[in-house]
């Protein structure tokens, strides 16, 4: 037979089944068991999950037969999709005026017995058929008829799931490239401007030291405000640096070596510049490790940093506990700082959001340290979790993967 003419509806059909972006596909498991279910319940040597295309009949899944799709003008499927909401069978397709010219009933495989359930999405549009063929004539059995229908419905189901992971990975692919744009934008002008800046800070310096006996004392407060507005700004800079980059930190294997934790914790101090009035104590037992030591200082920088910022004791306590098992190594910074309000933990680890008011100097933070924190943490295949009393202090225990 002839294709059908491409009406509107027929002009619909085709759209929604070029939408499922399943045509031409790879082999799926899920597709290949119902077709095996199809033809050990209807016991029948061939079951195939057809779609009609405008001018070819497609197999997504098949048994029993080698080919992967045949001619519309040719395909049995073509007069099942007629009558979506009905199983179409053929007893006998030698004696069918619709099919006793058809090739496909001719030979050793012929095409004798034909039952195909419609497949149809959920605007009503038939896509294609479950159907079972044999090589002799026969009749299914209603229990039969009813399983075919409800595997037919199956595969419906199958193409939802399908189409939607396909929607998710566009979006997936969508997200990423915005993200790109957005770190190489964050990237050119964040380094674009540390340098102005950093000519600001030494020429505040400067002005001061040239000026000083020619300003008041409101002038040269002036000048001390512009100078920490500059500083704050570099740092704001260099997180949002640190945040983009965290990714090739992770990623790079060359940067794991094999290192000691309290020679970490060490290194931690002396870039903080722990004052006297500040307790770290680090785990009871030194430990060898192998891991991301860019990343992992980093890590401690931002919590450590925030212990101490985020404190209104006289004598700052950190605690520093290290276990490990045969996968991970887990860490843990208890503090005696300020605490987090309950209601605030859910959102302390998001992007550029701020819990705290101001810290220990009255700075106000830029929400960006504790999200890098939990992107390391991330990608370095682990997890993080807080656990604070306000007034009382902070536990923040994260775990990264072994390599």
């Amino acid at each position: 037979m002839q294709s059908s003419p491409l009406t509107l509806k027929e002009q619909k059909r085709i759209e929604a089944l070029k939408s499922l972006n399943i045509l031409d596909s790879e082999n799926e498991r899920e597709y290949d068991d119902i077709t095996d279910l199809a033809a050990a319940i209807c016991d029948t040597p061939i079951a195939i999950v057809s779609l009609v295309d405008r001018h070819r009949q497609w197999f997504k899944a098949k048994i029993g037969i080698d080919i992967c799709e045949v001619d519309r003008e040719h395909s049995f499927c073509t007069h099942a999709i007629e009558n979506p909401y009905e199983i179409m069978e053929v007893n006998d397709a030698r004696l069918d005026p619709r099919f006793k010219d058809n090739p496909y009933t001719f030979g050793d495989d012929a095409i004798i017995f034909y039952a195909g359930a419609p497949l149809i999405d959920s605007d009503g549009n038939a896509l294609g058929t479950l159907c079972v063929i044999d090589h002799k004539p026969r009749k299914l059995t209603d229990i039969q008829l009813s399983s075919l229908d409800k595997l037919a419905k199956q595969v419906v189901k199958l193409f939802k799931l399908h189409a939607y992971n396909s929607h998710l990975k566009d979006k997936e692919t969508e997200l990423k490239e915005t993200n790109t744009k957005l770190k190489n934008f964050a990237g050119v002008v964040s380094h674009d401007m540390k340098m102005p800046l950093a000519n600001m800070i030494v020429t505040f310096d400067i002005l001061k030291a040239k000026y000083a006996k020619n300003l008041d004392e409101g002038g040269l407060e002036y000048l001390s405000n512009l100078k920490q507005s500059a500083f704050k700004m570099s740092d704001y800079i260099t997180n949002i640096l640190a945040h983009y980059e965290s990714d090739y930190i992770t990623n790079e294997a060359g940067l794991h070596q094999v290192f000691d934790i309290h020679e970490l914790l060490e290194n931690i101090e002396e870039m903080l510049d722990i004052n006297d009035n500040c307790e770290i104590e680090f785990p009871e037992h030194n430990r060898e490790i192998k891991a991301n030591k860019i990343a992992l200082e980093q890590i401690f920088l931002n919590l450590i940093g925030n212990s101490i910022k985020y404190n209104d004791k006289d004598v700052i306590k950190i605690k520093v506990a290290f276990e490990e098992d045969n996968y991970n190594y887990y860490f843990s910074i208890q503090d005696n700082g300020i605490g987090i309000p309950e209601e605030e933990k859910k959102r302390v680890f998001e992007l550029f959001s701020t819990v705290a008011s101001e810290d220990r100097n009255g700075n106000i933070g830029n929400g960006i340290g504790l999200s890098t924190v939990r992107k390391l943490i991330f990608n370095l295949g682990g997890k993080i979790d807080i656990k604070s009393k306000v007034g009382i202090g902070t536990t923040i225990k994260f775990s990264i993967e072994k390599k």
